[in-house]
């Protein structure tokens, strides 16, 4: 089975953007995105695997994404899993929080087609991503 790879967000333009990205570019098979984040922990619990990277809106409802990476590091099981803040507004303050919170990274928006392979890659090595656009 491929990695699965998990993209909580409510703009359904964004959702289209990044599993057009995943999907048809990079070939990605497992791209699952939910469209809120209602019932979070009982979605992400119920998916068929633990997802490689989980990517966030940070303004989505009724969870923020600061929200959801809390219930997700109180799990043991989703704890190793690199979870990468997607948001439009960022100033150089929400960078700090966002690192304080937890986050393994940031992505500004819109996401940059030529430029999110590459991101994609130093996340799933382990490498710290912060790109504000």
């Amino acid at each position: 089975m491929s990695d699965l790879f998990l993209y909580v967000e409510d703009d359904e333009t964004s959702r289209r953007v990044l599993a057009f990205i995943m999907t048809r570019i990079m070939g990605i098979a497992n791209f699952v995105s939910f469209e809120d984040s209602d019932n979070f922990l009982e979605r992400l619990r119920g998916l068929p695997q633990i997802p490689r990277v989980i990517f966030l809106d940070i303004r989505v409802r009724p969870y923020n994404g600061y929200e959801m990476l809390k219930l997700i590091r109180q799990e043991p099981r989703y704890q190793p899993v690199p979870v990468v803040a997607i948001t439009a507004t960022v100033m150089s303050s929400d960078v700090e929080q966002l690192r304080e919170a937890g986050f393994d990274g940031l992505i500004g928006k819109p996401i940059r087609q030529q430029m999110f392979p590459e991101l994609l890659n130093k996340i799933l090595h382990g490498e710290p991503v912060w790109i504000v656009t």
